[in-house]
């Protein structure tokens, strides 16, 4: 087996690759805004990030893979809201979406909730991170509360290790009906904040609470904190329902 080389947290930017291998690589969580990529040999390449601006042989690309997503999965177009209204169609697109992977993930053996799949999150992490994002961008950045953190939550890896106050078990194995439990609440104070929500809210800023944890202390439009849950439960759970499948099939 060929050895692999890491390289964590490094600045790789303003470099130059010219008859470089990256056969076998994995790249995750990189940044490639204003890169140039000539001469290259894409197979068997698999990609999943936010496009913008992305060209590919003289063609810009994003557009017409959103257009084939949506084609895909209607479903997508309600997760662009624009006003109040649309937030409230939005989360329910996601509650009933979720509903659906965790009746899913009900017909696997626990253990395998427990288990990462290419070194992504599990299911159960995954759930345990979206409690985190509610916690944060619902609970602390819309309503005020200094520390909302429940101990369950888990932090994106990105996150830098003196960022104060959140929860950093990553050990926990807590069991699906135990992390749904959080979530029921996390998720109904999403719904209660939406339902009283009106389209001169979203275009508000925060209160910045002064207490330290994340995110900052400082404001941030109402329409952010929303759109960033919104899009993190809708990502999450499509990566999720990727791996559930590969489960699937080994429990087969």
């Amino acid at each position: 087996m060929t050895a692999v080389t890491d390289h964590l947290r490094t600045d790789l930017s303003n470099s130059r690759f010219e008859e470089v291998d990256f056969s076998g690589s994995r790249f995750r969580n990189v940044y490639f805004q204003d890169t140039v990529i000539r001469g290259a040999w894409l197979q068997r390449v698999e990609i999943d990030g936010h496009l913008d601006g992305v060209t590919v042989n003289g063609v810009d690309v994003g557009p017409l893979i959103e257009a084939e997503l949506d084609r895909r999965d209607p479903d997508r177009t309600l997760l662009r809201p624009t006003d109040a209204e649309g937030f409230r169609r939005a989360w329910e697109v996601v509650v009933r979406r979720w509903d659906a992977a965790v009746q899913r993930a009900r017909a696997l053996p626990e253990d395998l909730l427990h288990e990462r799949v290419d070194d992504e999150w599990s299911f159960i992490e995954t759930l345990r991170h979206l409690v985190l994002a509610t916690d944060a961008w619902v609970l602390r950045a819309v309503l005020g509360d200094p520390a909302p953190y429940h101990p369950l939550g888990l932090v994106h890896t990105e996150m830098p290790a003196d960022t104060p106050a959140v929860p950093r078990d990553t050990g926990a194995r807590p069991s699906l009906d135990e992390i749904l439990a959080v979530r029921t609440q996390r998720m109904a104070t999403v719904a209660r904040v939406l339902h009283e929500l009106t389209d001169e809210q979203l275009d508000e800023m925060t209160q910045p609470v002064l207490e330290p944890g994340y995110p900052t202390s400082e404001s941030f439009p109402v329409r952010r904190c929303l759109s960033t849950v919104v899009k993190e439960e809708w990502l999450h759970r499509e990566y999720a329902e990727r791996d559930l499948a590969h489960l699937e099939r080994q429990s087969a």
